[in-house]
């Protein structure tokens, strides 16, 4: 596959007006739904509205940027005539679904107007000046390293998730990427849970980098690159971009110093129980149904050989439920907030996970085979504690 990094714009003079291809909707349409969610909602200037869309060879390449976030995507098409376009990215993906035939032509000419074509039917859609669409970054001096595809995905999907969208501690609402001793570490924390993985990677051992990636760059890389293959990371001091398959994300980076999680997972667990996953998941599906805004809070019971889980809430009413577990010593109870307990869970893949704990007060720390750790915090009946970050 031909680098994207060495094809910033197709090898087109921008300055050219005319530009014909033919390509299949369905192929089309695959590609906007992976980089629609870049274009920003209400963009700050109207150019950022746009998709720019770039003909050459054989090939298609769509760029989309909320100028934190930009991606780069190619798609194969019959080219006839080079050249490129911005248009209004949501109106002309709604148009594009609305079509009936399985191919389209488009072709845009002199000013800022482009004919889009399908049997008898034939629009004109107003796109604006493409020479003023931002550029993505130059990474050709960039540290890189390659990972596979689906490792790193799989890595994102299992710490983005205990990522808060907001949070007074900006930092927080990012993907911490330590890069330490020839491993590539990936952590997400609110402070009430934090899910930490790692991967060894083909990095001098001497190399150090942290980067807090946005969630919204997280969320595309897990949406958007295929599973196959391998990808390539590349490191600046202030971004970061992945290249896999076909298209390449590039991302600012939150600035700040992340909280030291450390002293967090290096907690003392006495007691390791052995859970069987599917049958908590029910039951603290169940068992969730009797908390509410105010109160969040599921009690674990554990005495010998059974695990019982309680909720109690004066406006809804209570639950109880139980299931067996490797417990064997005296009673023990501990109680953890059921949704955060339920979105770790569903982010471990093993038939069972282990639950260490070792008093009322200190955090929960669940593992599973992989290298992936999970916390969470404990909490009261009428209160919550908090990761000392």
């Amino acid at each position: 596959m031909v680098s994207f990094l060495s094809l910033p714009y197709a090898n087109y003079d921008k300055r050219e007006l005319a530009m014909k291809f033919v390509v299949s909707k369905q192929e089309l349409i695959e590609l906007i739904r992976k980089i629609q969610n870049v274009v920003p909602q209400n963009a700050p200037v109207p150019i950022l509205s746009h998709f720019l869309i770039e003909a050459s060879g054989d090939e298609l390449v769509f760029t989309a940027t909320d100028l934190t976030v930009g991606t780069r995507v190619y798609l194969p098409a019959k080219v006839q005539e080079k050249g490129a376009v911005s248009l209004p990215s949501r109106r002309f993906f709604q148009l594009i679904k609305e079509l009936n035939d399985s191919n389209i032509e488009i072709t845009s000419g002199p000013g800022q107007m482009t004919e889009i074509k399908t049997g008898t039917s034939c629009f004109h859609l107003h796109g604006m000046d493409k020479t003023e669409y931002p550029d993505l970054p130059d990474l050709s001096e960039a540290i890189q390293f390659k990972i596979s595809g689906q490792l790193l995905k799989e890595m994102l999907f299992r710490t983005s998730f205990a990522v808060p969208k907001e949070d007074n501690r900006y930092v927080l609402t990012g993907v911490l990427m330590r890069i330490k001793e020839g491993k590539v570490i990936f952590v997400g924390t609110d402070g009430k849970r934090l899910s930490k993985t790692e991967a060894e990677i083909s990095m001098p051992f001497d190399y150090t980098s942290e980067s807090i990636l946005p969630l919204k760059a997280v969320d595309e890389m897990i949406k958007t690159f295929n599973d196959e293959g391998e990808a390539t990371v590349f490191l600046t001091h202030d971004k970061v971009a992945v290249e896999s398959g076909n298209g390449i994300l590039v991302t600012k980076l939150l600035s700040g110093d992340y909280p030291d999680f450390e002293q967090v997972i290096a907690t003392e667990t006495k007691i390791p129980i052995t859970l069987h996953r599917e049958e908590l998941i029910s039951l603290l599906k169940q068992i969730s149904l009797f908390t509410n805004d105010s109160f969040q809070s599921a009690r674990f019971t554990f005495v010998s050989g059974e695990l019982i889980l309680t909720a109690n809430t004066a406006d809804i009413g209570d639950g109880k439920v139980s299931m067996p577990v490797n417990y064997d010593g005296p009673k023990f109870e501990i109680a953890f907030h059921p949704h955060f307990f339920l979105d770790i869970l569903r982010h471990t893949k093993d038939e069972t996970v282990t639950l260490g704990i070792s008093d009322s007060y200190n955090p929960g720390i669940i593992t599973d085979s992989t290298s992936s750790l999970f916390v969470i915090m404990p909490m009261r009946l009428s209160d919550h504690f908090s990761i000392p970050l």
